[in-house]
């Protein structure tokens, strides 16, 4: 392969320029400094052009810079940019209205708009502990919902989230997420690993240590992000949703990550069989515009007028930018998602059958994970590797990130094509052969 010379002149005094003025808190996978992007191909301000696998953390859904998405921002701006909360617009409703149409449950959905997914936690445990007027809220191992203090005290997944700023919110408790590539408990016979985390969660923490009356919510991502691209094992959402239902506890999914059509349906909950009660959304929702929402039951969205509110929540320009991407999904992305997410997963088993580094390769639709390990059979993570094979396919053309102690996520644009994804996985096993093999 022909390595590309980077960071090139232009991205390494832009680089030092980050280093002096920006916050050094911001992690940084490699020396990449964007130019432009149109669908899934990027260009550095050097001229290198890229395959992007990544899409802004599965943000740009539609695709880096949508003509429709686009047209629509160019549009609003043109009209106004900016109203406040305190009064009302028409794209903020609209959009609202088609939020409750493809909401995943049956009852009539009511939206609180918000800027970002870590909003959008914090107001669903605002909205969770006030509808209830209980206080207890329980949160998985390897969990990610942001770095604001509320939606910090629920993240799980890294150590480093936490250090430097406790006390964390009180009333959390975290139990263990379903992995079925990690399993911790044994089980009964006849019982699935994911009925023995619920049954856990039951026999162990809301008998011994919370009680279920005082226990408003129960957040969980459908699928980990940051926390490695984890599927939940078999039979844990029905048995949670029965849980909750049993002891009267409000159900919130984390979509954040995982939702707007990335698995090939509108939200990665409707792949498990469950209703929840609040959903938690941002990321791909406006194809990069900052939006995200709070989407919950007309009967849990039960505050009063200024319990809640924000300034830029329901931003006119967001606002034209999510339908316009909404619409995108709807006429072919959702179904692109699910066809070409069948697709990249076999390019990836079948790596997985060549390279022995390869424990897992794990995901649903275009949200996928390949996790590195030093010995199949031990499964030790090989997180190592995995930051090799990162940054070498930056310096080979190709945008990759991380998740996880060890694995590589694959959340490319919903618009992508089989010759992209041919391109992007030649690069990917090209760099398998080099940092594995030595070829």
């Amino acid at each position: 392969m022909s390595k590309l010379n980077v960071p090139g002149p232009k991205a390494q005094i832009i680089i030092e320029k980050d280093h002096k003025y920006i916050s050094p808190s911001y992690p940084r996978a490699y020396p990449f400094v964007m130019d432009h992007g149109k669908g899934v191909e990027v260009w550095d301000v050097d001229g290198n052009r890229y395959v992007d696998f990544a899409a802004g953390i599965a943000v740009v859904a539609t695709g880096h810079s949508h003509p429709k998405v686009v047209r629509a921002i160019q549009e609003q701006a043109e009209k106004f940019i900016h109203i406040s909360s305190d009064l009302y617009h028409e794209n903020w409703t609209t959009l609202a209205e088609k939020l409750s149409d493809i909401a995943p449950f049956e009852e009539q959905a009511v939206s609180f708009m918000t800027n970002s997914g870590a909003e959008s936690v914090e107001g669903a445990i605002k909205l969770a502990r006030y509808h209830t007027g209980k206080s207890q809220i329980i949160a998985f191992l390897g969990a990610f919902h942001g770095r604001t203090y509320g939606a910090m005290s629920l993240t799980a997944s890294k150590t480093k989230y936490h250090r430097g700023f406790y006390p964390m919110l009180n009333g959390i408790v975290h139990v263990p997420f379903p992995d079925p590539y990690r399993p911790i408990f044994t089980v009964r016979d006849g019982e699935t690993y994911g009925e023995r985390i619920v049954r856990y969660l039951e026999e162990e923490i809301l008998t011994k240590l919370l009680p279920p009356e005082d226990t408003a919510a129960i957040i969980v991502e459908p699928i980990q992000g940051e926390g490695g691209y984890v599927v939940p094992a078999e039979g844990f959402f029905p048995a949670l949703k029965e849980l909750c239902e049993k002891y009267g506890i409000l159900l919130i999914v984390d979509e954040v990550q995982s939702g707007m059509g990335r698995t090939g349906k509108w939200w990665a909950i409707e792949n498990f069989g469950v209703e929840p009660d609040i959903v938690c959304a941002a990321k791909g929702i406006a194809s990069g515009i900052p939006l995200g929402a709070v989407i919950a039951k007309k009967s849990v969205m039960t505050w009063k007028v200024g319990a809640h509110g924000n300034t830029y929540g329901g931003n006119p320009i967001a606002c034209a930018a999510s339908l316009a991407t909404i619409e995108l999904l709807e006429e072919s992305y959702l179904s692109n998602a699910k066809e070409m997410g069948s697709y990249l997963k076999g390019k990836l088993d079948y790596l997985k059958t060549k390279y022995n580094a390869i424990g897992d390769v794990r995901g649903i639709g275009l949200m996928l994970g390949v996790e590195f390990v030093k010995n199949r059979d031990t499964k030790e993570p090989d997180g190592e590797l995995r930051d090799k094979i990162e940054h070498e396919c930056f310096r080979n053309g190709l945008i990759i990130l991380g998740c996880g102690k060890n694995t590589i996520r694959f959340a490319p644009p919903l618009c992508i094509t089989r010759a992209e994804i041919d391109e992007g996985i030649t690069i990917f096993e090209g760099v398998l052969d080099e940092v594995i093999n030595g070829s």
